[in-house]
């Protein structure tokens, strides 16, 4: 009988500590120094700049938009490598500039298998 209790105790102890592992690692730790909300959010935006590359992975609407006409053009596409490759095919009307509305039916046609919409 005293042996049957000391493995009950000692597997409960272990499950005990095997369930208390995660909060252990879940545990921040303070920051040596403090940056303000305007530096933090600089560095991730450059830190994203940055890891982005070429490519123009993680580049916004805005961020391509750079004459702020509220369209994409042709040519401020090609910063941003997937959109300048399918923007022929999203710019509905042809003109050279893609509008947040094309934009978004081409989006939404992609999500449909690519069926037309009208």
């Amino acid at each position: 009988m005293s042996k049957h209790n000391t493995r009950t105790t000692t597997g409960l102890l272990f499950l005990g500590m095997i369930a208390a592992a995660p909060m252990a690692f879940a545990q921040s730790t303070t920051p040596t120094t403090q940056q303000t909300p305007t530096q933090s959010a600089t560095g991730a935006a450059e830190q994203q700049r940055q890891q982005s590359g070429a490519s123009g992975q993680g580049m916004g609407w805005a961020d391509l938009d750079t004459d702020g006409n509220g369209s994409i053009s042709r040519t401020e596409a090609q910063a941003h490598s997937a959109l300048s490759s399918v923007f022929a095919t999203a710019d509905a009307d042809g003109d050279g500039e893609l509008t947040a509305d094309e934009y978004r039916t081409f989006i939404q046609n992609q999500q449909q298998g690519g069926a037309a919409q009208d």
